[in-house]
């Protein structure tokens, strides 16, 4: 096995397991829309053949519950994400091609961002709220967009000072093309990178807020939340808490084998 390959095969393999997790995602609320229904009468019900993964301590199908869970985690950190990354990066050109007092300012309001926890940030608005849509979607984009901020005009100081970009200038091209040809190549690697990784800690934020009782709450499904109301039954049921750390962990873990490739010449 080359080194190229031995190094690739993680990658592969954290597609894998992210189309799996999208897959079920997306297809299992088609297969079992009904996430909230109960049916007292089948109280922790056993596994079967039209449910998959038995009933929880209310009756609902935890298969739906589940596939429902994954799908609202996987879609709203991924607009989190996405995001705070558009913001940072917008922020992060702007103070490093101005400088000046525009990049003093923004300097001293991504320095105060990052003095308060990140979790923190999520905290206070979740609880202003009460597990909010919303707000949970501002706090976690707040928490992030500083990251983004602070490579994104790390790097494009150093890109804006190279001679490519002042030969573009004295020729007389403009912005646009300056970041589309020298910027944005040289920072796209970069910025999936952390976007891959900031997926995996939007999704942790999410399921931790909801095990704590100040994400999502109730009758609509998280997977945090779903771990927090399956504890009490762990030894009659063991599924009903181990279904949503096994999706969990596999989404977890296919984003942060889905780095880029670093191949070296």
């Amino acid at each position: 096995m080359t080194p190229l390959t031995s190094r690739a095969w993680p990658q592969r393999l954290g597609y894998v397991l992210l189309a799996a997790v999208l897959l079920f995602a997306l297809a299992g609320p088609l297969l079992w829309p009904d996430y909230a229904g109960q049916q007292l009468m089948r109280f922790l019900e056993t596994p079967s053949l039209a449910e998959p993964l038995g009933r929880d301590q209310l009756g609902r199908s935890v298969i739906a519950r589940l596939a429902s869970a994954a799908r609202l985690s996987l879609w709203l950190a991924g607009l989190c994400v996405l995001s705070a990354a558009l913001l940072g990066c917008l922020l992060g050109v702007l103070s490093a091609w101005r400088g000046g007092w525009t990049d003093t300012v923004l300097r001293g309001l991504a320095d105060g961002v990052l003095a308060l926890p990140g979790l923190l940030i999520v905290l206070i608005f979740s609880a202003m709220a009460q597990g909010g849509f919303l707000t949970l979607y501002i706090g976690l984009a707040l928490a992030q967009w500083v990251e983004y901020f602070r490579m994104t005009r790390a790097r494009s100081r150093l890109l804006l000072a190279s001679p490519h970009v002042e030969a573009s200038r004295l020729l007389g091209f403009g912005p646009a093309h300056i970041v589309r040809r020298h910027l944005w190549p040289e920072l796209a690697p970069m910025l999936l990178t952390m976007m891959s990784f900031g997926l995996a800690t939007a999704i942790l934020a999410l399921s931790t807020l909801g095990f704590v009782g100040v994400g999502i709450q109730p009758p609509m499904p998280e997977l945090g939340l779903m771990m927090t109301e399956a504890l009490p039954h762990y030894s009659e049921a063991p599924q009903l808490l181990l279904a949503p750390v096994a999706v969990l962990a596999l989404t977890l873990a296919a984003l942060v084998l889905l780095r880029p490739l670093e191949v070296n010449p």
